[in-house]
């Protein structure tokens, strides 16, 4: 039976307790002897090998318990990714599963949206609520006005259910708010994107540039232990960043440009390899679509032009280039990662492409080598229902040509406008919407619009204030998931599997996908009878052995040639069947064959750039509540340098609040005064500033950069959204 319940009480069944989870699923193969007590509860310490959702690099981890209880998370040494070890976030996920604050029972919206106030409801009486309005919006719109918005591996059989009801709207903001534009990029250059983890030989090149990429701060896992390895061996390192960043600490140039003129330099670079001859001919000469064209495109991007862009002297960023040439091709231009900053970022990441294609690394050891995979047998699911509609994101489409996923803030658009038909009901699986979008009114104003908002996720949230219903789900470490084929210098299949029972009445994705699917009526879309079934099918018909994937947790495929030394035969699926200095298919489409710089606007006056970051210790919005993550770094802080606190009367470590240039005001933040950053600019850690109440830990700490991201740039090509777009002011508190 439901029952009415406030705020107060909301915070009550949202809290766990610690020590409240048993063990489940088998021992990995080094587990240590166990004894049974006369209870029946197991004493001594098992081992269980899983993957980590932490974060998306998804390492190999081996859970520890102890007494039947979770004690500890390590990575596992069979792994690619982890390679034995863990990051910060990854070790603390120990802490989402003790977490005070999680999700407990399903819930469903007793008053109006954003009052936070509902009634506990059984699994039954949750999915039965959802299912009878998505079949009332179904008969009034057709299938295609719902949407799902996700993030994360739980994501994948909510996708397969709701595409076998007739759902063709999915987007994840992991695409237009952070990887899309580098990946299309990439596709537009070479024919391939960059996918996850991208192919940087960084453990065997000679000279790395990162490009706003924070590695030692972001925590790829891979490759900040590449990194090191690097630096061990005395690699050069090439940082450009407006903050000096951990990365910018190991480098031998360190070039701290105008925000915004990226482009610029890029360009320039560019110049100066083809001027001086400093540039891979034979590769050129061979893969090369278009060269000539290119060459003379760039030719007044000069590096003494890029120095009055950029704010940095002429000579040192002769010398960065020249460092790196002199490398090639054991010399890597860093993709990066959550590229989306300007507007025109599709242009900045080919630029990017096309300096690596100079440096002639690609599929090279040192450089850029291309990924392996392995094949996994599937299961045999129903084919999904064709739709007649287009896809209300546009992409594809003349709205945004060379989009290939779904665009987040475009579904959001349709949602308001109604166009080119109405979106009624919203899905939003493990993704918290009003941090990850920009603009968090359009996001609410779009909410309103809807006549369903479901939210799945582990913790409370922003986004869950707003919804209809709020379904609790599993961390990583209770549920299975769908395999994990990896990519990499050899392909290599994960297995998720249970470490330990969730706390409470939360229940893992597939089991919600599966029983949803049972009420609308589609049950036979997922033929078996739980999630192991379905894993050891597949791997027992690609030849592979179930019981070693379970003892091990990974399985490495056979290694396939990854760079030219191999004996690898490289080939560019793009048009011209090479890489596309020159791009036709921008041409046709209206676009520049060729990255063009174009000059972004200076700040107002009295007023600084916002850029932004991530930190070693927290995943986006996620983990600030995390009790054991919330003690590394409890709130975020304001980067801002010693000369411009002066003149504004901020003393370091005090608080203050920011004000963008459209007038919104954050929670106060403290100031960190520090020359590790440029005059004209201001940074700040994402994901703090939790407004809702149900995250007791996190709530207003620190600033949401978030919420200050209200004027945002969308990009022509494939409808990434800007970050760096906006502009603060000082506002100290009375």
């Amino acid at each position: 039976m439901s029952s009415t319940v406030s705020r107060r009480r909301f915070l009550k069944i949202s809290a766990g307790t610690f020590g409240a989870a048993a063990a489940a699923g088998a021992a990995w193969h080094g587990a240590w002897p166990l004894a049974v007590a006369a209870d029946g509860a197991t004493q001594g310490v098992t081992t269980i090998p899983t993957f980590c959702e932490m974060c998306f690099w998804r390492c190999g981890g081996i859970a520890h318990l102890r007494d039947g209880k979770l004690w500890k998370f390590e990575g596992n040494p069979l792994d690619p990714q982890s390679m034995g070890r863990l990051c910060p976030r990854g070790t603390g996920a120990v802490g989402a599963h003790y977490d005070p604050d999680r999700l407990r029972q399903p819930l469903i919206r007793s008053s109006e949206r954003g009052e936070e106030k509902w009634k506990t409801a059984t699994w039954d009486e949750a999915l039965a609520y959802i299912a009878e309005r998505m079949n009332k919006i179904k008969a009034e719109h057709g299938p295609e006005s719902v949407a799902l918005l996700n993030h994360g591996f739980g994501q994948r059989f909510f996708q397969h259910v709701l595409k076998t009801w007739g759902v063709i709207n999915i987007a994840g903001a992991s695409y237009a708010q952070c990887r899309g534009a580098r990946d299309v990029g990439y596709v537009l250059t070479y024919g391939a994107g960059v996918g996850s983890p991208e192919p940087t030989d960084i453990r065997s090149t000679d000279c790395l540039v990162l490009i706003g990429s924070h590695l030692g701060e972001n925590m790829h896992n891979s490759q900040v232990q590449e990194f090191a390895q690097a630096i061990e061996r005395k690699a050069s390192v090439i940082v450009v960043d407006p903050r000096f960043s951990v990365a910018a600490s190991k480098a031998k140039y360190w070039l701290p440009v105008k925000p915004g003129t990226d482009l610029a330099l890029l360009l320039a670079w560019a110049n100066l390899l083809v001027t001086e001859g400093r540039y891979d001919k034979a590769f050129v000469e061979r893969y090369g679509h278009g060269f000539d064209k290119f060459v003379a495109e760039i030719k007044a991007y000069t590096p003494q032009w890029a120095a009055e862009q950029c704010d940095i002297s002429a000579e040192l960023i002769q010398a960065a280039a020249r460092e790196f040439a002199n490398h090639r091709p054991r010399a890597i231009i860093h993709p990066g990662r959550r590229v989306n900053w300007y507007g025109d970022d599709t242009q900045r990441s080919r630029a990017i492409a096309l300096l690596n294609a100079l440096l002639g690394n690609y599929g090279r050891e040192g450089g850029m080598f291309v990924a392996q995979g392995v094949k996994v047998a599937p299961f045999g699911l129903p084919a999904y229902p064709k739709s007649d509609k287009p896809h209300a994101d546009g992409s594809g489409a003349d709205e945004f040509p060379f989009a290939d996923e779904g665009i987040t803030t475009s579904i959001r658009k349709a949602t308001l406008t109604g166009k080119p038909y109405p979106i009624k009901g919203w899905f939003v699986y493990s993704s918290n919407l009003m941090q990850a979008l920009p603009n968090e009114r359009e996001t609410i104003e779009a909410i309103r619009k809807l006549d369903l908002l479901v939210v799945c996720d582990t913790m409370p949230s922003e986004i869950a204030g707003w919804a209809d219903v709020v379904l609790p789900d599993t961390t990583f470490l209770e549920r299975h998931d769908e395999l994990l084929t990896g990519y990499g210098r050899t392909g290599w299949i994960s297995l998720r599997q249970p470490v330990v029972a969730p706390p409470h009445d939360q229940k893992p994705a597939w089991w919600i996908a599966k029983q949803l699917a049972d009420k609308l009526g589609i049950g036979d879309c997922m033929p078996f009878k739980d999630l192991e079934e379905y894993l050891a099918k597949r791997i027992t018909a690609s030849g592979l052995s179930w019981e070693q994937l379970k003892r091990d947790g990974v399985i490495m495929g056979k290694h396939q040639p990854t760079t030219v030394e191999e004996g690898l035969e490289l080939s560019f699926e793009t048009p011209s069947g090479k890489v596309e200095f020159w791009s036709d298919q921008l041409a046709k489409a209206g676009f520049d064959p060729v990255p063009k710089y174009r000059r972004h606007p200076d700040a107002p006056p009295g007023h600084f750039r916002l850029i932004t970051g991530r930190a070693p210790g927290h995943t986006f919005s996620r983990t600030q509540t995390n009790p054991l993550l919330h003690d590394l770094m409890p709130e975020n802080e304001v980067w801002v340098h010693p000369e411009t606190a002066a003149s504004l009367g901020i003393r370091n470590r005090e608080y203050v609040k920011l004000k963008n240039q459209d007038g919104v005001l954050s929670n106060r933040i403290r100031v960190k005064a520090t020359q590790r950053i440029r005059k004209d600019t201001v940074y700040m850690v994402y994901g703090f500033g939790h407004g809702n109440r149900m995250l007791k830990r996190a709530y207003l700490r620190g600033a949401s950069a978030g919420a200050l991201n209200t004027h945002y740039a969308t990009d022509p090509i494939m409808g990434a959204t800007s970050i760096h777009t906006n502009f603060v002011s000082f506002v100290k508190e009375a």
